[in-house]
């Protein structure tokens, strides 16, 4: 019995005039002799090639048509799902438009299959019809990080049954010998050179029940980029250990080390951190590319107010540089571009850094070896007999580091450090609860940097829209005060402050930026990442708040009122102005 799809797909061929209605008839006699479909019967009797009839399907169900016969798809795009679900759920994705997922299906009403989807890849996805030869060549064109692994790894993976226990594998001598072995070496080579390529920031290797799962981060987000058999894992993880140089017999206390590598001419070193977890041990690879050299407080996104206040606080011949916010927001890398901007041959800059992550040229860097003794408190004690000028302290962790650095900023030294605190605002209370006595901060703080990373939007996908009504509101109460007005031309100076392109206060329509998804960016419209910044100096006024044991929001209040912009003000702004997108700013910053 004929179907409604089949009597639509019928009227399609006749009128694109791929077949005519003679041709037609006798395909439906022939069809009905056979017990054959008529869509069948006009492929057994040549009448219409397999593209041109899937593509009046697509037609006839309203569904974008794609030809993936001939068609080269970038590496970056199949990653969004891996070789494995794309021949199970016979999808492949293939391009990006307008911040969606092109992925070509055999059959595009497969809803939840184009739900799984959506939130493997965390893109909207547009599907299309495709043939299942179209399929097919899409499918062999995977020769990703995942399948280059396998491949390196087909010699051990028969050596090695998946029956065998992996407490087995895990021993010390045979988990050494297997740690040299080519294939191991061949995997973790392959795995560490996709992290390079795709300039991700640290590589999670995570043992699971069944399976190894491989993620990168990129821009500040995790992507899961491969999944390996879990015998070999005993083997990789020793072998990160041998280049690592830490013990591959020690299962299960937390170790630490570093290596380094070279790809395409690019140094990288590598630091190591490795965890027992249930199913095994966990590695995760922080890199650090040497090849791109130290940014600058300008590349970090330090402008006008926010930089005049650090350089100025650098530039006193004594005191205390704070920088401030969570793991992975970027403070270390903004004190090495403002040691950058310092170094000399006039002063002597000494740093106590865990672990050394830049080397700089004419700077004297320590690594922290715990291990040994060589603590932050024990390595600034003796560096002060080192008669240094600068000195950058990695991180504040604890009281006796605290007071030593006070000390240090009191007898003529300018010091640099970071303190993990949400806000500036609360690096003042923070070392008020180390027992530090409030005359001694207000003496000796200069400067206090808060800092969070967003991504950029992409330069190559980058468009503008129209903010809604509600949206115009919200930015309007957040940076109103700093837009430029047409009426009161004595109004702050945005253009003093370091922005550009910014709206008038007066409009009703506010044009906004977002990347709509390209290859480049691998369709997340990001690409990139730029520091948002708070900075104040600690003032009279601050210094009457810290003798009352001031909170932390009294302190905001207090260094706004003396005309700090706050992060989630210099986040609007750069969104205004295309650097990033109000909602990555949302989603980076909490209201405190």
């Amino acid at each position: 019995m004929q179907t409604r799809e089949d009597k639509k797909l019928e009227e399609v061929l006749v009128q694109l005039k791929l077949v005519t209605q003679e041709q037609l008839d006798l395909a439906r006699n022939s069809s009905v002799r056979s017990g054959k479909s008529t869509e069948q019967a006009i492929m057994d009797m040549g009448l219409v090639s397999r593209e041109n009839l899937t593509k009046a399907k697509a037609v006839s169900i309203d569904v974008p048509y794609v030809d993936l016969t001939s068609y080269h798809i970038d590496l970056n795009i199949l990653q969004n799902l891996s070789k494995e679900l794309a021949k199970k759920y016979s999808a492949v994705p293939f391009s990006y438009s307008g911040g969606s997922l092109n992925v070509a299906m055999l059959d595009p009403n497969e809803v939840q299959v184009i739900e799984f989807i959506e939130k493997k890849s965390g893109m909207s996805v547009t599907p299309y019809l495709a043939s299942a030869e179209g399929i097919n060549n899409a499918i062999n064109q995977y020769q990703d990080a995942s399948g280059e692994v396998r491949e390196a790894l087909k010699e051990m993976e028969t050596a090695l049954q998946p029956s065998i226990e992996i407490s087995k594998i895990a021993e010390v001598e045979e988990a050494g010998e297997l740690a040299q072995d080519a294939p191991v070496t061949r995997a973790l080579n392959t795995i560490l050179e996709y992290a390079v390529k795709a300039k991700a920031s640290d590589i999670h290797i995570e043992s699971r029940e069944k399976s190894i799962k491989v993620r990168y981060r990129v821009d500040g987000v995790l992507h899961e980029t491969m999944n390996l058999p879990i015998h070999i894992q005993a083997a990789l993880i020793s072998r990160i250990k041998i280049l690592s140089s830490l013990k591959i017999d020690e299962h299960r206390i937390p170790q630490d080390g570093r290596f380094g590598i070279k790809v395409e001419d690019r140094e990288v070193d590598i630091r190591v951190a490795i965890s027992p977890t249930v199913f095994g041990e966990k590695a995760v690879l922080r890199l650090l590319d040497k090849s791109l050299g130290l940014i600058t407080l300008e590349d970090m996104g330090i402008r006008g107010q926010a930089y005049r206040l650090i350089d100025t606080g650098a530039k006193r011949p004594h005191g205390m540089v704070l920088s401030t916010g969570p793991t992975g927001s970027g403070k270390s890398t903004t004190l090495y571009a403002l040691l950058n901007k310092m170094n000399s041959t006039e002063v002597n800059i000494i740093t106590l850094e865990d672990p050394v992550e830049y080397q700089i040229n004419g700077i004297n860097q320590i690594q922290i070896n715990t291990a040994v003794g060589l603590t932050f408190a024990s390595g600034l004690r003796s560096i002060l007999r080192q008669d240094p000028d600068i000195i950058m302290v990695g991180e504040i962790r604890d009281a006796e580091t605290a007071e030593l650095a006070i000390q240090s900023a009191l007898t003529g030294h300018t010091v640099l450090s970071t303190l993990h605190t949400n806000n500036s605002a609360g690096v003042l209370p923070r070392l008020l609860d180390m027992k530090i006595e409030p005359f001694l901060i207000s003496s000796t703080v200069n400067t206090v940097i808060g800092q969070r990373l967003v991504r950029r939007t992409c330069l190559k996908c980058k468009k503008p829209y129209e903010a809604s009504p509600s949206l115009v509101a919200a930015i309007k109460k957040s940076v109103g005060k700093y837009l430029p007005s047409k009426k009161d031309p004595k109004k702050i100076d945005v253009k003093g402050l370091g922005y550009e392109s910014l709206p008038f206060e007066e409009d009703e329509k506010i044009t906004l930026y977002r990347g709509e998804g390209c290859d480049d960016c691998r369709g997340t419209g990001y690409q990139g990442r730029i520091g948002i910044f708070e900075v104040f100096q600690v003032t009279a006024v601050m210094e009457k708040l810290l003798l009352t044991h001031a909170t932390s929001t009294e302190i905001q209040d207090a260094a706004v009122g003396e005309g700090m912009i706050t992060m989630r003000e210099d986040g609007f702004l750069k969104a205004l102005e295309g650097t990033t997108t109000v909602d990555e700013v949302i989603s980076r910053i909490a209201e405190y």
